[in-house]
């Protein structure tokens, strides 16, 4: 990994500049409960520094042709290609994610994102002519963008992407708990050449800076990624200037298993999927829904997936699943688990404590419980950790019912061997993102969700659009038409 140079300083109007008032702060790697790197914790005036360098830069940036973009777009894509291990590298030191993770999904996809946002801005169409009437579609203008620790990379740029297509410029804060990545990526943004004070980032907490993005005057929008109950705290402070607010929140996702599913692929893939990542994903499917007469079946087939994981060092190859991403994460995943075997759900596989082997380092155990009645905590919590809850129904419709009995709305899953089913399943289910079984990815469908999932949508056309305003020119063509 090449050395990520001083860690301490912000990049701001194209330069790495000294923090205000300077915070030191320790970047643990979860898998050692060391210090990965040390950053600075930034304040409002720092803030004040990045949106004023984003506000200037927004005229001429916002004035760049199509081809301006995406030229600007194909020199990025090229240096995070070349950066590619040392992003992988940083992911894993910062969070957790195991090599492969890191480098075929939170790396990979990063670039995926970036080479669609150049192929959507390639085919926008930012001005059509409706009668004498010229629609256009313009940049918004600064936007700040506050984004999670479990997808460091992956969250960044499914935000950063559209909106430097649409010709915004951008305040990044990134998670404290995993901003190395994100200072490596800021070095990318630098060597593709992109514009000073079109991109900026300053390291900080949520109550600090990100309270200072989501309320400052000079920001036109804010795009916010974690947890419901932050959210709302942004929408709150943001309230004030009437800004934009785009949201992807939490997730208590239901897998709805069909009696005529493929079990050996809804069973295997319905447990991986939810221990992805440390099971620290919004999307993932937590709550698996199957029929009563089946639950035997299911259960031994779920305890065989879960005894194949491999849970360990990151850095090696050999490993599948690896630490939650901080102790705080670690002690609440683990509490839950608690919770569940408290109010008596069944414990298949797993259990408190760490995997046998390791001493150090904030892992969990692979864990399923079955006999989950549908208001436990572990089947109402969005757990964030490698937790499964199966449940029963008797009918399609208890199923179905259960299912969105939910604060959340972000994905769902659907399991039959006859498509059409699935398809009628999949339109009864209240979320932003339904996967019926087991699709290859769609890097263009749009992603976000109902109820408290949030609000708004990124990737694909959808996602820019999120950071464009609409204008409407009357009278534009009037008497061109004889």
């Amino acid at each position: 990994m090449r050395p990520l140079g001083d860690t301490t300083k912000f990049y701001i109007n194209g330069a790495w500049v000294d923090p205000v008032s300077p915070r030191l702060h320790d970047v643990i790697n979860p898998a050692t409960e060391e210090p990965a790197g040390t950053i600075s914790l930034g304040s409002a005036a720092d803030v004040d520094r990045a949106v004023a360098a984003a506000r200037a830069a927004f005229p001429a940036f916002a004035a760049t042709s199509v081809a301006e973009r995406l030229a600007l777009f194909a020199r990025i894509v090229e240096r995070f290609k070349a950066r590619q291990a040392d992003l992988a590298a940083a992911v894993t030191a910062e969070m957790g994610a195991p090599k492969w993770l890191a480098w075929d999904i939170q790396t990979a996809s990063s670039i995926i994102y970036f080479e669609d946002a150049a192929a959507v801005l390639k085919d926008f169409a930012f001005e059509t002519l409706k009668g004498p009437t010229l629609i256009t579609h313009e940049p918004i203008g600064v936007c700040g963008l506050i984004t999670p620790w479990n997808w460091p990379l992956n969250q960044i740029v499914t935000k950063l992407a559209p909106a430097l297509a649409a010709g915004c410029t951008v305040v990044l804060k990134p998670s404290e708990v995993s901003p190395l990545s994100a200072l490596i990526l800021a070095q990318v943004m630098d060597e593709a050449g992109v514009p000073p004070g079109v991109f900026n980032l300053v390291n900080g907490t949520g109550p600090e800076v990100g309270h200072a993005i989501s309320a400052h005057p000079d920001i036109d929008m804010v795009s916010f990624t974690g947890s419901t109950r932050a959210g709302v705290q942004v929408a709150r402070d943001a309230a004030e200037t009437v800004k934009r607010v785009h949201q992807e929140l939490g997730g208590k996702s239901a897998n709805i298993v069909l009696p005529d599913a493929d079990m050996d692929l809804a069973i295997t893939d319905g447990v991986k999927r939810c221990f992805i990542n440390s099971g620290q994903s919004c999307i993932a499917p937590t709550r698996m829904f199957v029929h009563r007469d089946q639950q035997a079946d299911v259960i031994e087939r779920a305890k065989a997936v879960a005894a194949s994981v491999v849970v360990g060092d990151p850095t090696l190859s050999t490993t599948t699943m690896g630490p939650q991403a901080y102790g705080g994460q670690y002690r609440k995943v683990q509490g839950l688990i608690e919770a569940g075997i408290a109010e008596g759900a069944t414990l298949i596989a797993g259990g408190p404590g760490l995997p046998s082997g390791l001493n150090r380092g904030f892992y969990t155990r692979p864990t399923i419980f079955a006999d989950v009645d549908p208001d436990m905590t572990i089947a109402r919590q969005e757990i964030f950790g490698p937790v499964l809850s199966i449940l029963t129904y008797e009918s399609e419709a208890e199923a179905i019912r259960l299912a969105n009995d939910t604060l959340y709305g972000l994905a769902g899953y659907v399991y039959s061997r006859d498509l059409q089913h699935a398809r009628d399943v999949a339109s009864r289910i209240r979320a932003g993102r339904i996967f019926i079984n087991n699709p290859p990815f769609d890097f263009n469908a749009p992603f976000g969700g109902y109820k408290q999932s949030g609000n708004g949508r990124e990737l694909g056309e959808h996602g820019m659009r999120e950071f464009l305003e609409v204008k409407a020119v009357l009278g534009y063509a009037v008497g061109e038409a004889s």
